[in-house]
């Protein structure tokens, strides 16, 4: 079976993202709608949806001359990607690192610590 690979983002297609995602449907004024001041051009926005749909994240369906923009990778998919990619390319594919790493940057609380054993233990069962 063929592995899909998907690419990562910019922060504007992010933040697109985002919206499509929260929306689950938008027009492009829709998308101007919610993002903050100050507020990018119409054009602007169209071509990032438009490039969004090209790499495969975004999808349409045409209304006359105007079109319904809709996602079809989901959320949890890309944030699984994306975070795979950082472990493989900074944490070496290891997880304790990457935990490690986030303890010495955030300083994680003995109550975090705790949450986060009750996590391992939680999916360790379900699995």
């Amino acid at each position: 079976m063929k592995k899909t690979v998907i690419r990562e983002l910019t922060k504007a297609e992010l933040q697109i993202m985002q919206l499509l995602w929260s929306r689950e449907r938008a027009f492009i004024n829709d998308l101007l709608d919610d993002i903050p001041e100050p507020k990018p051009a119409y054009n602007t926005v169209s071509t990032i949806v438009r490039i969004l749909e090209k790499k495969g994240f975004v999808n349409h369906e045409s209304y006359g001359k105007t079109h319904c923009y809709y996602p079809i990778i989901a959320r949890e998919t890309y944030l699984n990607s994306y975070l795979k990619g950082v472990l493989h390319s900074f944490f070496s594919n290891s997880l304790p690192n990457l935990v490690s790493f986030l303890s010495k940057k955030e300083g994680i609380s003995l109550v975090e610590a705790d949450e986060l054993m009750k996590i391992i233990e939680k999916n360790r069962k379900e699995s």
